[in-house]
């Protein structure tokens, strides 16, 4: 195995989106929005809470991507 090998990469299958586009705009807004009182500024945590609250999503994994879409649209 020479460094060709090593530095070589295999061709990876597109991944599925977590979010669909009313998702993702709902999550970008809600970013850009005024944070929570006693906050200066959104979180991931926050975000991923709140999104989770609001049954956007089943649950987000501790980097703050999304485990599980809901059937919510």
């Amino acid at each position: 195995m020479g460094t060709t090998f090593v530095l070589s990469d295999r061709p990876h299958p597109p991944k599925p989106r977590k979010l669909d586009g009313k998702q993702e705009a709902f999550l970008i807004a809600t970013a850009c929005s005024a944070a929570p009182e006693g906050r200066t500024r959104w979180t991931l945590k926050l975000l991923a809470q709140r999104i989770v609250s609001l049954g956007l999503v089943d649950s987000m994994s501790q980097y703050g991507s999304v485990k599980a879409e809901s059937h919510v649209n």
